[in-house]
């Protein structure tokens, strides 16, 4: 007996509630800008350019006595963040990063010499399994690296989207990529998760997989605007979403499943990735749903697919089912 998650002959009505749906994914983009801007992300060295030093010891971490420890060394901005990790219980590590030092390109061997002398002060225990640097002109020239991948990734979802369909698909593709990647970085945001060059790669693939899932919908849209001419756009809409139900959902869990074990079995280090890439697995759900066929079915579309390359709209690819 084979599992099924979605019922045969599901008939969902995806359209009955648009404005609340709709408008509840318009609120939460304005509030991920708002937050954007006046709380912040929560940078990595990647992006700020710094040092990061990693810990362990044998004893429990006091962030107030690391704190003190390394108050003398005049620093700048020191930030002591401990660690934990539900497969190691007994773990005592802790992050400690520290701001670009003036004129320095990266931390000297003095400093973080200094550094691991104050906090060995504290515990003779202590040791360092990673110390990561990152000056500020290479940090700079990440941020628009990063940047310039994200638009890029956007850029060409747009062209291979408008060629394979047409433009209305395209701006619904689009408006559900923006959606997701704004949410995402308006949680990070909130909960001030660090924001680093891995976060970026997380970014990369929601978009991938949002466009996977958008690409399904969208196919089986334009496979029934060709057998139901005159049927409404709307009641073809629920037809298409309902008919890719099923493996739209048994695609999402199992992806989740593999996520979440990551993230509980993975460790700290990749913490940050796995949870960007949770939630994007979720809002690209969401929004191939109910963001991108809403924008289509406001734009309306060509109804007599028939007529592929009819000069008005790049649809010279519409015939290629690959």
């Amino acid at each position: 007996m084979r599992l099924k998650l979605v019922p045969d002959n599901t008939n969902v009505n995806f359209f009955q509630s648009t404005r609340l749906t709709f408008g509840a994914s318009v609120l939460a983009m304005i509030l991920s800008i708002f937050l954007f801007f006046f709380n912040g992300l929560n940078l990595g060295i990647d992006f700020l350019g710094g040092t990061t030093i990693r810990t362990d010891s044998q004893t429990s971490v006091d962030i107030a006595a690391y704190r003190a420890a390394l108050k003398p060394l005049n620093l700048g901005d020191v930030t002591v963040t401990e660690i934990f990790d539900v497969t190691k219980p007994d773990l005592n590590a802790a992050q400690i990063r520290f701001e670009a030092q003036s004129g320095e390109e990266a931390a000297t061997v003095e400093v973080i010499r200094s550094v691991k002398a104050a906090l060995m002060s504290l515990d003779e225990t202590i040791t360092f399994p990673q110390v990561e640097s990152v000056g500020p002109e290479v940090s700079g020239e990440l941020v628009q690296a990063a940047i310039t991948a994200v638009l890029a990734a956007i850029g060409a979802v747009l062209f291979y989207i408008w060629l394979r369909f047409e433009w209305q698909f395209s701006v619904g593709a689009i408006a559900a990529l923006v959606h997701d990647i704004v949410i995402t970085i308006g949680i990070f945001s909130l909960l001030q998760i660090k924001f680093d060059l891995a976060i970026i790669a997380a970014l990369l693939t929601i978009v991938g997989y949002s466009l996977n899932d958008t690409v399904v919908v969208f196919d089986r849209v334009r496979e029934n605007l060709r057998k139901y001419k005159k049927t409404p756009l709307k009641d073809l809409l629920n037809m298409s979403i309902n008919a890719t139900l099923s493996r739209t959902v048994m695609t999402s869990l199992t992806t989740l499943i593999a996520l979440i074990s990551l993230f509980i079995l993975g460790g700290d280090v990749i913490h940050g990735f796995v949870f960007a890439m949770i939630w994007g697995v979720i809002i690209g759900t969401y929004s191939s749903v109910f963001v991108a066929s809403s924008i289509l079915l406001r734009l309306g579309v060509k109804r007599d697919w028939d007529k592929t390359n009819d000069g008005k709209a790049g649809t010279q690819f519409a015939g290629i089912d690959a």
